[in-house]
């Protein structure tokens, strides 16, 4: 009895010992397999922090943090396209910070006001399901997407919810001549749609499982799918060129724990981060300080990237993607009938 109600004490002891640290909360789409390593090696070198991280699609940790902007949940945002962040900086829900390594990043890649900083380069790629589709025949460029051999066979990721598909999606609009002929394109995508999905997982799964073939996803995410978890997965960088998004980070204005945030900030983008990222998780730094002998060798290959209007992405996109959801979105092929009335 007596040996029980220590190992009681003991317990109760810990757990009062782990609601002791600082809580530090992170919104970030990197995956679980890049976060839960960052949250362990941070909370080793910081005894005095508990890391939670919420696996989430870049627009979901904007939307969430925009509703939380009166009582802040999370300390940092980790992860999404630039023009998202710079949305949420005008809106006042970011805090400024420099970081020591700021003057390595061209001016392009973060905020005059330093309220965010671009990590990685991020190009987006069409994923394929290495089994099904064989060799000689797998897409090459966007527009292949639209052949008659794709119908039925494309798994999409719901756009309104992710940063990597609203990049996408105003991509290729603004690819066509017009905005117009920009949501034809993608009613025409529709129709060779099989679903759209909810959230990452569930598009590899379904590609994994071959209740579909091909898919518009990102070049990192595909990679680790198909390396770490072992997806049969494989990409082709769009030919005619693919956008590149910068990929940021950010403090949360009057999130908790402002020091700890900080020190994670600048503990995941550390150059020593930056290059076990690269290696494992196939992250393209941005930082122009990171001898190119020290990443992998195929971040030398050349990436034709897709000439994109950021600032027009950034005021029109949220336009765009409504209208997309809420007159093509399962409809391409009414859409394309009422276009020929």
């Amino acid at each position: 009895m007596r040996f029980s109600l220590t190992i009681l004490l003991v317990l109760l002891l810990a757990g009062c010992s782990s609601n002791d640290r600082d809580r530090l909360v992170v919104y970030s789409p990197h995956g679980k397999e890049m976060l839960g390593e960052y949250e362990a090696a941070f909370e080793a070198a910081n005894p005095g922090v508990d890391v939670r991280w919420i696996d989430m699609g870049g627009q979901d940790a904007y939307d969430r943090i925009r509703t939380e902007k009166a009582n802040p949940q999370a300390s940092i945002w980790w992860g999404g396209d630039g023009p998202t962040f710079s949305k949420a900086a005008a809106e006042g829900l970011l805090e400024s910070y420099q970081p020591s390594w700021a003057d390595a990043v061209p001016a392009g890649a973060h905020a005059e006001d330093h309220s965010w900083y671009a990590t990685y380069l991020t190009p987006e790629v069409i994923l394929f399901n290495t089994r099904t589709v064989p060799e000689g025949e797998r897409p090459t460029d966007w527009d292949d997407l639209l052949e008659p051999e794709w119908n039925d066979r494309i798994i999409i990721r719901y756009p309104l919810a992710s940063s990597t598909m609203r990049t996408i999606w105003g991509a290729l609009i603004m690819r066509q001549p017009t905005v117009e002929a920009g949501y034809e394109w993608l009613a025409r995508l529709d129709v060779n749609t099989k679903t759209y999905t909810a959230d990452p997982t569930q598009l590899y799964l379904k590609i994994a499982r071959e209740e579909g073939d091909v898919s518009l996803w990102n070049l990192p995410d595909t990679e680790i799918q198909s390396e770490l978890n072992g997806y049969p997965f494989g990409f082709a960088v769009p030919a005619s060129g693919t956008p590149i998004l910068n990929d940021g980070i950010a403090i949360v204005k009057g999130g908790p724990n402002q020091e700890a945030a900080r020190a994670f900030y600048e503990f995941v983008t550390s150059d020593s981060a930056l290059v076990r990222q690269a290696e494992r998780y196939f992250r393209i730094p941005v930082r122009q300080d990171i001898a190119a002998d020290r990443l992998p060798a195929w971040m030398a290959q050349e990436i034709v990237p897709m000439d994109v209007d950021w600032g027009r992405l950034e005021t029109e996109g949220a336009e765009w993607m409504q209208y997309w959801d809420e007159n093509i979105k399962g409809r391409g092929a009414e859409y394309l009938a009422g276009l020929e009335r």
